[in-house]
């Protein structure tokens, strides 16, 4: 076994791979951002060394400050998470040929069926059919339209170099196909560094389910079990399930199956994920995640094994403690995300913030993962992923009450969050009797009247007296402790804090004719000039904030009078971008 892993990650999953370290006495290494200097990763792990910068490509997309930390910290495995460089063969390749352990496939596997469009490829040669689609990366938006008019529309744009929904968008007509391409282009550049875009087509009411597979270097290759992640808003999931019901045992045995032979195929090692789209009692190949999925926990509940475990002592050179007839699935697990976002309706905006208070449900057959508590920040720069509940159940219904119940007891605040939403699916007959597709939550299920709010917890008056400092003695983290007077004691404006633009918050109310911006983010689009006609509902802006776009729209006709902000610029929720008259 390893002696001591760097995790080249952040958050929630950085948070897990430390824990699976500890129990195996592992050292741990965390790295993190300017904006993550006191975070519960770099706060847990025995060593932390700093990468500068606030973004992610500033931050954790750095290869060369993340080489120097393994350096530094004499590191002899890496563990990438998910996103990030978690799918970039370019950085696995550079963690071996310094002779440290990658916890994740060979560099060749991930540069295989990390590019969607070899993978697709791939999974052709062994007999495993995906949905039509080109396998050559989108020049421009002619080739969507000739697709479109040749095989039927809606389209999907999708990442080459990408997953879990990042970057993919799907055009229903031809006057979409620019802009939409573009939109892929840049969020797929923003979360992977790589704006390579293919298309396939877009089926209209599938079930996406996936199936977990895990491979050693001796030659096995097993499925541990299906996942259904059909409830998803932005082609990102919210709630998913293990197993994937109410599919016929032999397609389930068919798409395991197949999953293995996508996987041996390119020489797999270690966890990786090959989803299918089911419909009509069809499946299709989708892609293989050659990484931990988010996900992972509700297969490790219903299989009784840790996944993270798996990985370390796979990528120690461990042969795999099971057969493929030794693995039982029991029950019937449900995991849901947290998100720091408002349902607003059905918008799911983007709620970036301090968490003033965070209570975790309890009980049996639940659990719940998060890289936060009380007092962290959730930052505009990263993923908004507060923590993911998961629950077990000895079947479905039982699962979907438990959960409903965690849900309950679960309280956030200081961030609006998807719970609301996440109650409003778990309680609907469509989702009870599997009736719900990938497009159920934003084409059926009615969420005019579900939001959620940023409630503030009360104040804590209670003087305090001793300061916990982190200080960095050449990049290197360390926590100190000190005491300070009562007078001192009350918490000083975080360091994250931003002022707001020039021109401040305005009332945006109905018909006032100043374009606001709803949450904290970037301008990465301005579709408007000084002096242009707009009707109600035109996109004037497109506002990024945690790595998703949204389009800011005019609340009335007219001719723009003013633009007065441009691409790049940094907001803040209420700020006044525009002004019609």
């Amino acid at each position: 076994m390893f002696s001591k892993v760097l995790i080249a990650n952040r958050g929630e999953i950085a948070v897990r791979v430390i824990r699976a370290c500890r129990e195996l006495g592992v050292a741990t290494v965390a790295v993190y951002s300017e904006l993550d200097r006191n975070a519960l990763h770099v706060r847990l792990a025995d060593e932390a060394y700093a990468l500068g910068g606030q973004t992610a490509a500033e931050s954790y997309l750095n290869t060369d400050a993340i080489l120097d930390a393994i350096e530094r910290s004499g590191a002899d495995a890496v563990h990438p998470g998910y996103g990030f460089f978690s799918e970039n063969a370019d950085f696995a390749q550079s963690i071996t040929e310094r002779g440290v352990a990658f916890i994740g496939p060979r560099p060749a596997a991930i540069e295989v069926m990390g590019d969607k469009i070899s993978a697709r490829e791939a999974a052709e040669k062994v007999g495993v059919s995906g949905v039509p689609g080109s396998t050559k990366i989108l020049e421009n938006a002619d080739e969507i339209v000739a697709f479109g008019n040749d095989h039927g529309w809606p389209v999907a744009i999708k990442a080459a170099y990408g997953g879990g929904g990042r970057g993919m968008k799907v055009v229903n007509t031809a006057d979409e196909a620019a802009d939409q391409l573009a939109s892929a282009q840049r969020e797929a550049t923003a979360y992977f560094g790589r704006d390579e875009c293919y298309m396939e087509r877009y089926l209209t009411k599938p079930r996406h389910v996936e199936v977990q597979i895990m491979a050693d270097t001796h030659g096995n290759c097993v499925y541990l079990g299906t996942r259904d992640c059909s409830a998803q808003r932005r082609h990102q999931k919210l709630i998913e399930e293990a197993p994937a019901a109410g599919i016929p045992d032999d397609i389930v045995t068919a798409m395991g199956e197949a999953a293995v032979a996508v996987a041996e195929g390119c020489d797999y090692v270690n966890a990786g994920t090959v989803e299918f789209l089911y419909e009509d009692g069809g499946y299709y190949y989708l892609e293989m995640n050659t990484r931990l999925q988010v996900e992972h926990p509700a297969t490790e509940l219903i299989t009784g094994v840790d996944l993270v475990e798996m990985q370390l002592r796979v990528a120690a050179g461990e042969a795999l403690p099971f057969t493929q007839d030794e693995v039982q699935v029991r029950g019937h697990s449900i995991e849901i995300r947290i998100n720091a976002e408002d349902p607003a309706g059905g918008a799911f905006l983007p709620s970036p913030g301090p968490i003033t208070s965070l209570k975790t449900p309890d009980g049996f057959g639940t659990r719940f993962d998060t890289g936060y508590e009380a007092g962290d920040e959730i930052s505009q720069f990263y993923d908004n992923l507060v923590g993911k509940l998961i629950v077990w159940g000895h079947d479905r219904p039982t699962a979907i009450a438990r959960a409903l119940r965690a849900l309950g007891e679960l309280e956030i605040e200081g961030v609006a969050t998807t719970i609301p939403a996440d109650i409003a699916i778990l309680e609907h007959p469509d989702f009870a009797a599997l009736e719900h597709s990938t497009k159920w939550v934003e084409d059926t299920l009615d969420l005019s009247d579900v939001s959620s709010t940023a409630a503030a917890a009360p104040a804590d008056d209670e003087p305090r007296v001793r300061r916990d400092l982190d200080v960095e003695v050449n990049g290197k983290r360390f926590s100190v402790s000190m005491w300070v007077p009562e007078s001192a004691a009350s918490a000083a404006p975080s360091p994250q804090a931003k002022t707001r633009r020039s021109g401040g918050a305005a009332s945006g109310g109905s018909n006032s004719g100043e374009v606001t911006v709803p949450m904290q983010g970037t301008i990465v689009k301005v579709n408007v000039a000084v002096g242009d006609a707009v009707e109600a509902g035109d996109a004037i802006v497109v506002l990024e904030a945690m790595k998703m776009e949204n389009n800011v729209a005019a609340e009335k006709a007219g001719t723009v009078t003013e633009i007065r902000v441009s691409e790049g610029d940094s907001v803040g929720g209420g700020d006044v971008v525009a002004v019609i008259g």
